[in-house]
């Protein structure tokens, strides 16, 4: 056996922590060099604080990016069996829930940042917190990796495991591209995924906070290219909640691609539109003297009706339902069932959940996670053009990848 490969990890998150895991266990001497004062502050962020750490509905539909068939050979050689053995073992008991969404028993993030810091701990590589790297180059077949304070680490790998741009108070703000750029990668565009979507419209502050359950579709060219069910919440800029995030990749990607993306919204989802003009019709005959604006109450929120009705191109809410017309009933029932918003653009950074885009897998080894133009160079986690949909796939895509990049740099 030859000397200890001495592997440096640059970002100490989710797919750092267990990349230096598995490397220390085949034998590397491993450094990690944090830009935080201390490892893995963005676990704590994920699931609402609970950390939903893998999905038992893996699949490579469940990924974006330019190959997403990429993720295939990392999942079948650390996949989700694997992952919650790995956490098993290292004493976290699990529970699946809604959608395959697999959680701590515990119910805390911080659980999942406990038992690795332990690991850790107990394997010992070198941790280098508020160590921001500013440049890595290789000369004579080793790294260089310079920090911003002028400090230099050497080692014989470096996995890049700095996360996106998403997220930027955890401490990522896409430093990662840069350096993969300099060391002659090439960055597939970024832009926010799993965020929120700002429309056009002159009302939402009247509607803020308002919570439905309903289907969100995202159309383009009058085809639906992204279509969601679930809990809607109209916010001050436009909409939340999760149908709106799981969509919101592909309005990124129309946008990005200077091109309109239309978001339509279906209010009441649970009858079609002629049972929906049914239901009104026998409202309005039960109580014809009702004004229009009643008549709704029972039906949607009491904050949307106004609004509804004036997108309906209804201008007098007092009138009695006896005077609506046909075609104002008709407008109405639209409204309910097909309400159309212009996406303006997507919230910005610090509020996406994952970064779409990054480094082009086409130039990274799907089995180890190397490098195809560097020698000893590998990456890890968000700075590759991966990303997944909401439900645990972006952990898993960290672990699996921090895993196999760990492995194979220790050899």
């Amino acid at each position: 056996m030859g000397a200890k490969k001495q592997v440096i990890i640059v970002g100490g998150g989710a797919s750092g922590m267990v990349a230096a895991i598995s490397a220390k266990r085949k034998g590397a001497d491993v450094t990690i060099l944090e830009r935080n004062p201390r490892i893995g502050k963005k676990i704590l962020a994920t699931g609402n604080g609970r950390c939903n750490f893998t999905n038992i509905n893996l699949d490579a539909a469940c990924y974006h990016g330019s190959n997403p068939q990429f993720v295939e050979s990392v999942f079948s050689a650390f996949g989700v069996q694997e992952t919650i053995e790995f956490f098993e073992e290292l004493g976290i008991a699990y529970k699946v829930e809604d959608a395959g969404k697999v959680f701590p028993m515990s119910d805390q993030a911080s659980s999942i940042l406990d038992v690795l810091l332990y690991e850790l701990k107990k394997l010992g590589p070198r941790i280098v917190c508020d160590a921001y790297v500013q440049n890595i180059k290789k000369e004579q077949g080793r790294f260089r990796v310079e920090l911003a304070d002028g400090t230099c680490f050497y080692g014989d790998r470096v996995i890049l495991a700095t996360g996106g741009k998403a997220m930027p108070a955890s401490g990522s703000d896409g430093n990662g591209y840069s350096l993969a750029e300099r060391l002659g990668h090439t960055i597939i565009p970024i832009f926010p995924a799993l965020v929120q979507l700002m429309l056009e419209g002159d009302y939402f502050r009247q509607i803020q906070g308002v919570k439905f359950v309903g289907t969100a579709e995202l159309l383009h060219n009058q085809k639906v290219v992204a279509r969601e069910r679930g809990d809607i919440l109209f916010a001050n800029y436009g909409v939340s909640g999760p149908p709106i995030l799981q969509i919101s990749r592909k309005a990124g990607e129309l946008l990005q691609a200077q091109k309109e993306a239309l978001l339509k919204i279906i209010l009441i989802d649970s009858m079609s539109r002629g049972e929906l003009s049914e239901l009104l019709c026998k409202r309005w005959q039960v109580r014809p003297e009702k004004t229009v604006e009643f008549s709704l109450v029972g039906l949607i929120n009491k904050r949307l009706i106004s609004v509804v009705l004036k997108e309906a191109g209804i201008s007098d809410l007092r009138c009695p339902v006896v005077n609506l017309s046909a075609k104002e009933r008709e407008k109405i029932v639209k409204i309910l069932t097909d309400w159309r918003f212009k996406v303006r653009r997507t919230k910005g950074w610090s509020s996406a959940q994952v970064t779409a885009g990054g480094v082009s897998t086409a130039e990274i080894n799907e089995k180890t996670l190397a490098s195809k133009i560097i020698p000893g160079l590998y990456f890890a986690g968000e700075i590759v053009d991966v990303d997944g949909q909401c439900g645990g796939f972006n952990l898993q895509w960290a672990w699996s990848s921090g895993y196999l990049a760990g492995q194979d740099a220790a050899l």
